[in-house]
């Protein structure tokens, strides 16, 4: 499940469609979360990461005649418009999970769209988080509603047990629920 459902499902010649022979696009969603520079460390023993996150980010609310210019170097988190859901299948059902990736148009500007842990695993139901980073020589303009990722449907052989992560449900960049 994807809402709100990509379209169009199918394209005149010329015209954009986000969904490609094993992929669909994803947008981004327009509040993003910039990390500040400060006095602290990440310490992944502690408990309550998104909420340290949130507590040390500064939030961004991208308008289409507002984007957000990536800065080389900087990293930002955002999330996708879109909410996946994966559920767990019931006896006789295709189990689904999913990978999220980057585009290669974005990588070929230098940008790196979640670029770590890119497994939607069954029983997620939420918004993709993504972990951008403007590696390029220039500013990479971010503006709301841009194809951004690509989901990745795959089917998994098995019956899966439930095993939500500490981010299941985020509804915001951080990972706050």
């Amino acid at each position: 499940m994807i809402e709100p459902q990509p379209i169009p499902r199918q394209a005149a010649p010329g015209q954009y469609c986000p969904f490609d022979t094993h992929s669909v696009d994803l947008t981004l969603a327009p509040e993003i979360s910039i990390p500040q520079i400060g006095p602290y460390t990440y310490d992944l023993i502690s408990s309550g990461l998104a909420q340290f996150i949130a507590r040390n980010s500064d939030k961004v609310i991208l308008d289409k005649n507002q984007p957000f210019p990536l800065k080389p170097n900087q990293f930002v988190l955002a999330l996708t418009r879109e909410v996946v859901g994966l559920p767990l299948p019931r006896e006789g059902e295709t189990c689904l999970a999913a990978r999220i990736e980057g585009k290669s148009s974005r990588a070929r500007c230098g940008v790196l769209v979640h670029f770590t842990a890119p497994t939607v695993h069954p029983g997620w139901h939420g918004q993709l988080a993504l972990e951008m980073i403007n590696l390029g020589p220039v500013p990479f303009m971010l503006r709301p509603g841009m194809p951004i990722a690509q989901l990745i449907v795959e089917e998994v052989k098995g019956v899966p047990f439930a095993n939500p992560s500490q981010f299941h449900g985020q509804t915001t960049p951080e990972g706050v629920t």
